[in-house]
């Protein structure tokens, strides 16, 4: 492991453009539909993130060719047409929750024996309610351990289809999975989600991608208890994609503007961006700054920092980032709705307090989130808990207060491997 990166303190107020790499949730999505359309498409603009290479290695080997030219960011994938070629793998998905969830729907639709599983942690991330949902569709899902958790071995030969109940309070990338193999049922497929449903944006990604490759999900109840339709057997149709910038990541550099008072654009995003987390602008705002919508881009101008009361249930993974930003607020700053992010790469409630009280914040924690009280700002040593977000949110707070270090910065390369080349990058640009 690398020693720790002491994060340098920005000269003043940070101003720039800067565009973060493409979106892995959009990738990860219009991968799986790619991999199962008829043709040959490409996705223009995707990340070179670990957890894309993740899901293009494990689609490899069940014998889909995704290629990446030399430094180019597109992606060319050779569609299978819905039948899967490997009669059984076993697949490494590292940490990359959208891999697994994503790929033990697909596999069901195949001939034979897969296995998925991943590093320690992924081991302890819920998987069971996934697992049940395949089951009563007529899937064989396991848990390898009977512990609710990878490994998972699926004995498959096709799926059936029929209706089914998922939880929706756990993770929407479980539902997400469902939908995308679905369509490639012997029949329709009914789904029925039980409880609040979590990251509905991400669920609405799900169905934009599919829609864009050719097949269609109808949404039968859109409230709770949700239920969706998708008509089966249907095909996907390959094509081109383009790939927008990554919100969650560009909330890094929004919150770097908020932070210091300065002015960062982030293009290729707007208000109605397929992403949920350009909400995180709403939230800045709230807090004072001044957030300004273009054609082709989100500008956030930093002011004086009010503390907020966010509800976050939709835009979760942007929960650390606004940590960071409450440290620099007149004001108490709460987050609720967010009970499902303690079973992210790490808890994100629990171990992000940690950290936070490290720098001389108070913090009261709940099973759905925490308060943060801003305290006398302190330096410190971050532990990351190998959590990309983690390390990426909290060396925001070293663009103001010397002395942050980030333990294993590298575990940045799950999504965005150049951030603190590009944070830099922004900081130089301040004279």
């Amino acid at each position: 492991m690398a020693h720790p990166m002491i994060i340098s303190p920005a000269r003043g107020p940070l101003r720039g453009t800067i565009r973060p790499p493409g979106s892995k949730s959009i990738t990860n999505r219009a991968l799986v539909c790619g991999a199962l359309a008829k043709g040959r498409s490409t996705l223009h603009g995707a990340p070179a993130g670990e957890d894309t290479q993740v899901m293009v290695d494990a689609l490899g080997q069940l014998g889909v060719a995704v290629h990446r030219a030399s430094g180019d960011a597109n992606l060319q994938i050779a569609g299978c047409a819905g039948r899967i070629p490997a009669e059984q793998a076993d697949l490494y998905v590292a940490n990359s929750g959208t891999t697994i969830r994503f790929l033990t729907a697909v596999v069901s639709l195949g001939s034979g024996m897969f296995r998925l599983h991943g590093i320690p942690r992924m081991h302890e991330r819920p998987i069971q309610d996934l697992l049940d949902a395949l089951n009563q569709l007529g899937s064989d899902a396991r848990s390898e351990a009977r512990d609710g958790c990878p490994p998972v071995v699926v004995r498959a030969g096709g799926l059936p289809g029929g209706s089914t109940k998922i939880r929706g309070d756990v993770s929407s990338q479980f539902l997400s999975g469902l939908l995308m193999a679905s369509p490639l049922a012997k029949r329709d497929v009914s789904i029925e989600v039980e409880g609040h449903m979590v990251s509905q944006p991400y669920v609405a990604m799900t169905c934009r991608v599919m829609q864009h490759f050719g097949v269609h999900v109808i949404v039968e109840r859109p409230s709770e208890p949700w239920r969706l339709r998708v008509p089966a057997p249907q095909q996907y149709t390959a094509g081109r994609y383009d790939i927008e910038p990554d919100a969650s990541a560009a909330s890094y550099f929004w919150a770097a503007a908020a932070i210091t008072g300065g002015q960062v654009t982030v293009p290729g995003l707007a208000r109605d961006a397929l992403q949920g987390d350009v909400q995180f602008c709403d939230i800045l705002g709230k807090m004072g700054c001044s957030v300004r919508y273009d054609g082709d881009g989100i500008t956030v101008t930093g002011a004086a920092l009010t503390g907020v009361h966010a509800v976050m249930t939709d835009i979760s993974d942007t929960v650390q980032t606004l940590a960071a930003v409450a440290l620099f607020a007149d004001g108490a700053t709460t987050i609720s709705g967010v009970g499902h992010i303690r079973h992210k790469e790490t808890d994100r409630i629990g171990n992000l307090a940690t950290e936070l009280r490290k720098l001389g914040a108070t913090i009261d924690t709940r099973d759905d989130g925490m308060t943060i009280v801003p305290g006398r700002l302190r330096a410190a040593t971050i532990d990351t808990y190998n959590d990309h977000r983690m390390a990426m949110s909290l060396a925001l707070v070293g663009l103001r207060q010397p002395g942050v270090a980030i333990v294993d910065p590298d575990c940045t390369r799950k999504t965005y491997p150049n951030y603190f080349e590009d944070l830099a990058r922004l900081s130089a640009l301040v004279h």
